[in-house]
């Protein structure tokens, strides 16, 4: 539990409202302490009419007041009624405002406790989420988006209700309890003692229990991301289930994941479960023997029944207090349960590069070179690249071609730091400076990316162009979407920049999200552009018009650029190509067709001619 009490720690930002919290419930309880020793006199009439013949209201408050120092002066008790039927109705009096007062200070107790909580969790999202944000890309790989997601939404929540009960529920019910209880030792404290005894027995149950619903609820945990997972890849990707007419090996997949989360659930809940009645036959037994034990003094004239009745009471109110406590301790596990899964996540190392103690990458202005790069995913056997050096010029246009998986994307993804060389296998230099010495948004600052999986958000088209550029102006927003050719069809729409797309850009065709994501690009004002298979969803009539834009911006940048279209290869100063993780050919288009089979058969096989919708392909000639 150590981590939920560190992250618990987070509600001592509301110090204030934490204070003022518990003194309400610890006000709250004292009504209720004070109510059970009042109530005392009100059973003397009822139990022993004898003696409550000779009861007045003066005659208590005196006695009251010697047992608290004298604190109520003398004139006041003097003033008091001395009737015994004005004593019991005016101690019912008191005891009904009492109640509306401890009811009051209930209430604030709830309210400025469910406040810090809920801003707690709030504060612990945003943590969490900037802390996800800025993990480097191979967390994501290694453990996949759904699991940090669930991590951000789930045990966030899962956090929150366990801070509710500690701060909200176990502290009003162990006060209260805590009240009654020393109610009962003022009114009889060996009787009372007696029933204390079961209190080592309880904590021990809940104890045991409580470890095994902190193991059940984390593995539940993982499970649930991994339902998540499931779902969410399914839901993501529908077209291509509906195509494939795939729903029933979905809804399997589903039912399996469902199953297991299920299975972890169940467990969790059994041992919630069994707790709270072994605590109720604990504190049954230990009911019943106070009860014999009281019977046999009451018969030998060692206590009274007004003590006996007024002991019982406030015990079985202490009972009920603590019943629940055995169901939120239980929570309480469970929350520390996706403490630990949130701190094992913060205490994951963040991509390094983002402190202001690095200097800063001065605009890219000579060359880009790639030294000795190796670099091997995770989890996986073999590297995806071997020893690839590759340098490049200030200005010049590459092209890296290969087949599928020859580490074309993995080589670009290392330039603005996605992901990082092996270690002690290479390094990336930008005008001669190592890019892992930089801050890491000096170097991404000034590179434009276009890749094939165009990624737009729910908003306007303005703000998808505008994104990641600040407050750019109106004539900088359209000039690029001119650049991009995106004007035309975003006039055309209804509102025009301030139309509202969907999710991941729903509303828009292939090509239409492409020409966003290429304006997105030009906004930034690269030194470095990177377009990875950026127009394979361009249809042909727009591509020559989107390569004569790109061509025209790309003029003094550096553009690398993986490409599959034979007409992006002939534009390119040189021409990069990959086979295996490795640099096979450095050349011209018609020098690679004459000496270089990898990329012959790519030529033949893979490249298309601007036009040819990608149904033709080149052939070497």
């Amino acid at each position: 539990m150590g981590d939920f009490w560190s992250l618990a720690r987070g509600m001592f930002r509301y110090r204030a409202r934490v204070i003022a919290a518990v003194v309400c419930s610890m006000l709250g309880a004292g009504g209720l302490g004070v109510g059970l020793l009042g109530a005392g006199p009100v059973l003397q009439a009822i139990l022993e009419p004898k003696a409550a013949k000779t009861t007045n209201l003066q005659t208590i408050v005196t006695g009251w007041n010697q047992s608290l120092g004298g604190v109520i002066p003398e004139g006041v008790t003097q003033a008091l009624p001395t009737g015994p039927m004005t004593a019991v109705v005016a101690i019912v009096i008191a005891l009904g405002l009492l109640t509306v007062i401890s009811s009051v200070f209930n209430f604030l107790h709830a309210y400025l406790s469910m406040t810090v909580v809920t801003r707690t969790i709030a504060d612990l999202r945003e943590r969490v989420f900037a802390h996800v944000l800025h993990l480097p890309l191979h967390a994501f790989m290694r453990s996949g988006p759904s699991n940090q997601l669930t991590r951000v939404i789930t045990d966030c929540g899962e956090m929150g209700g366990g801070l509710t009960n500690l701060l909200n529920k176990t502290v009003e019910q162990v006060f209260k309890a805590s009240a009654a209880i020393i109610a009962a030792f003022v009114v009889n404290w060996k009787l009372a003692g007696i029933a204390v005894v079961a209190a080592p027995i309880i904590y021990i149950v809940v104890s045991r229990t409580g470890r095994a619903i902190r193991r059940g609820a984390r593995k539940g945990l993982a499970a649930r991301g991994e339902l998540l997972r499931t779902a969410g890849e399914a839901i993501e990707n529908i077209r291509v289930v509906k195509s494939f007419t795939a729903e029933d090996r979905e809804s399997a997949r589903f039912h399996e994941s469902n199953r297991h989360y299920l299975a972890h659930d169940m467990r969790v809940r059994t041992a919630k479960a069994i707790s709270s009645p072994v605590v109720e036959v604990i504190t049954l037994f230990a009911l019943g023997t106070l009860t014999l034990i009281a019977a046999k003094a009451i018969l030998d004239g060692h206590l009274s029944a007004k003590e006996f009745i007024t002991v019982l009471a406030s015990l079985g109110i202490a009972g009920g207090c603590l019943k629940p406590l055995t169901g939120l301790m239980n929570e309480l596990q469970a929350a520390g349960a996706a403490a630990e899964r949130i701190k094992e996540l913060l205490n994951q190392p963040a991509e390094e590069g983002y402190a202001d103690t690095r200097p800063a990458l001065p605009r890219h202005a000579q060359s880009i070179e790639f030294q000795g790069i190796t670099y091997t995913y995770p989890n996986a056997e073999t590297p995806a690249l071997r020893d690839v050096s590759l340098r490049v010029r200030h200005g010049e246009t590459v092209a890296v071609v290969g087949p599928n998986g020859s580490g074309k994307t993995t080589l670009l993804s290392l330039l603005p730091r996605l992901i990082e060389p092996d270690p002690g296998h290479g390094r990336v230099l930008v005008d001669g400076t190592d890019v892992s010495g930089v801050s890491l948004r000096s170097l991404r600052g000034q590179i434009g990316v276009v890749t094939q999986e165009t990624m737009l958000f729910k908003g306007s088209l303005r703000r998808n162009i505008a994104y990641g550029a600040g407050e750019p102006s109106e004539e900088r927003i359209r000039e690029a979407a001119a650049k991009a050719r995106a004007e035309e069809f975003i006039l055309a729409r209804p509102g025009g920049f301030d139309a509202e797309i969907g999710e991941r850009g729903s509303g828009l065709s292939g090509g239409q999200r492409q020409r966003i994501a290429i304006a997105r690009a030009i906004l930034r004002d690269p030194a470095i552009l990177i377009l990875d298979e950026a127009t394979s969803m361009i249809d042909a009539d727009s591509e020559a018009k989107i390569a004569a834009a790109l061509a025209e911006f790309s003029r003094g940048r550096t553009c690398l650029i993986i490409a599959h279209r034979l007409s992006t290869v002939m534009h390119a100063d040189r021409i990069v190509v990959m086979d295996h993780g490795r640099i096979v050919d450095i050349g011209g288009h018609a020098e690679l067709l004459a000496r270089c089979n990898v990329y012959r058969l790519i030529a033949e096989h893979q490249l298309v001619k601007a036009g040819a919708g990608g149904a033709e392909a080149v052939g070497a000639k």
